[in-house]
């Protein structure tokens, strides 16, 4: 069928694929290259909300937008980084195109169609979607085998703002970076910057040299660690001449044994890891100002830790650009804020640092034969798959390593699950709680003690629940992940297998080409 073709202006004809993949991101774009390379002719389409690709990197457009992650271990393992370790958004932005263009993805991918329900049916094992597109307003249809969550896992339409007392008496402009406006004119202005965390530490040194004056207003610090954008390893591996990928394999692995390392010492021994950390601070901004402004109330690991290059939020400070200022607000005022201690704040531009919504899934409408199904009501198998949704897998990265070290690896697990399928003959896998995984406490999504940014906090409830046995929840460990999920028993009891008869619309939908 061609995808097309109108039915009544308002609804497209249905489009069929192996596999739909929701989300033109870092993930989706990895989770398209794994299926292309390790299933060839596999047909399978991504969709996604916005009118390119990149997801994060495309909406983040504040001044000094970068990862706080090194990119090699943020970039693919299939392609290497040749670039300095911390990278900008169009950096990144650039490398994603590379990926598609040298792997010929575009023409799989459909942008402005935002997903709204997904229903699947057991007697054609098949889902259906639908989508909106955001272009015309019509309505979309296609059905797959499977379905890939690569969307991400936060709310890419606005991000979190605190309801403060005030805010509408505030005669500036008040600024949230997930939707800087292209127009706004900071440049020769007091900025008032809420938070402590790695986007306050982007965007600080960005619009330090030019505004008025920033002032850093956090409720409490967080952890950072300075350091020059740079990887000498690397450095002298490409001196040597020595072939890109090889590099990009020998650096990355270097990383990641001296991840580890500092992970594990972060909890057997956090109090030498804080003070190693906040001795990383004081050597550009002295004891005194470490200990009045940038000391965490936390031990290390129980919230990210950014990467600051060249320490340039500390250099900020130091040059008199911007100051720190430690308190909450009590309101907002026509100037500015004011403290619960009294003390006021005053401002032109007042940008609201302070983090995003969690999004489960996409926020799509599951259903089940037509019945709703709750995420917050299903148990997570690895942080991948969930009960009472079948021929599923969701991409959820790591908070303590680079986010997409897990694409890799869910998407080697969910490449050799389809394979799994076809040899059986099956049609429908989901996962299942045996009897004695039954009785299991229903635990948060993640262990809070171990883990609590706030955007975790206030979207746990809609969040998946967890067991408490590793193959029932997302261990957030990387390190070990990498050696259990290649080891997984395909066949084991978690899974359960189906082959339902092919109804003459499932046959039919099969048979329908995606096109554009």
């Amino acid at each position: 069928m061609d995808g097309a073709t109108s039915l009544g202006g308002t609804q497209t004809a249905t489009k069929h694929v192996d596999v739909l993949i929701v989300g033109a991101g870092i993930s989706g774009i990895g989770a398209a290259y794994h299926l292309q390379h390790q299933r060839p002719g596999t047909t399978f389409l991504l969709l996604d909300a916005l009118d390119g690709y990149g997801g994060t990197w495309r909406t983040h457009r504040y001044p000094g937008v970068r990862s706080d992650s090194d990119l090699y271990t943020f970039g693919y393992r299939f392609k290497p980084w040749v670039g300095a370790p911390i990278a900008t958004a169009d950096e990144i932005q650039r490398y994603l195109g590379e990926v598609i263009d040298e792997n010929d993805l575009a023409q799989h991918i459909r942008y402005g169609r935002r997903v709204l329900t997904a229903n699947f049916d057991r007697a054609s094992a098949l889902w259906n979607v639908t989508a909106e597109r955001l272009d015309t307003g019509a309505t979309e249809t296609f059905t797959a085998g499977f379905l890939w969550m690569c969307q991400g896992y936060y709310r890419h339409a606005e991000g979190y703002t605190p309801d403060w007392p005030g805010m509408a008496d505030f005669k500036g402009a008040i600024v949230h970076p997930q939707t800087w406006p292209e127009d706004l004119e900071w440049q020769g202005k007091r900025i008032l910057l809420i938070g402590s965390g790695a986007t306050a530490a982007t965007l600080l040194p960005a619009l330090a040299p030019e505004a008025a004056h920033v002032t850093l207003l956090q409720r409490s610090p967080t952890y950072f660690i300075p350091g020059r954008n740079a990887n000498d390893l690397a450095d002298t591996l490409n001196a040597l001449d020595v072939d890109p990928a090889w590099t990009h394999e020998i650096v990355r692995r270097k990383i990641l044994l001296d991840q580890d390392a500092f992970t594990e010492r972060a909890f057997s021994e956090p109090e030498t890891v804080k003070a190693e950390l906040l001795a990383g601070v004081s050597a550009f901004v002295g004891p005194d100002v470490t200990a009045a402004h940038f000391t965490p109330r936390y031990l290390p690991w129980r919230q990210r830790i950014a990467f600051v290059p060249d320490g340039d939020i500390f250099q900020a400070v130091l040059k008199g650009q911007a100051s720190v200022a430690d308190g909450e607000i009590e309101t907002f005022t026509p100037t500015g804020v004011r403290l619960t201690d009294g003390r006021t704040l005053d401002a032109d531009i007042i940008v609201t640092a302070t983090g995003f919504d969690i999004s489960v899934l996409g926020d799509i409408a599951f259903r089940l034969d037509g019945e709703p199904v709750d995420p917050a009501d299903t148990v997570t198998y690895r942080g991948m798959m969930f009960t009472g949704l079948p021929n599923l897998a969701w991409i959820f990265g790591y908070f303590r390593a680079s986010w997409t070290l897990r694409v890799d690896l869910v998407a080697d697990f969910v490449c050799r699950l389809l394979a799994h399928m076809e040899a059986r003959g099956a049609d429908t896998v989901e996962v299942a709680l045996g009897a004695e995984e039954a009785e299991m406490p229903r635990l948060s999504w993640v262990d809070r003690d171990n883990f609590n940014p706030g955007y975790l906090l206030r979207g746990e409830a809609r969040l998946p629940r967890r067991g408490d046995k590793d193959e029932w929840r997302h261990t957030q460990d990387y390190w070990a992940e990498r050696k259990a999920l290649p080891l997984i028993d395909l066949d084991g009891p978690e899974f359960r297998y189906r082959r339902e008869p092919a109804e003459p619309v499932a046959q039919a939908a099969r048979a329908a080409p995606a096109s554009a």
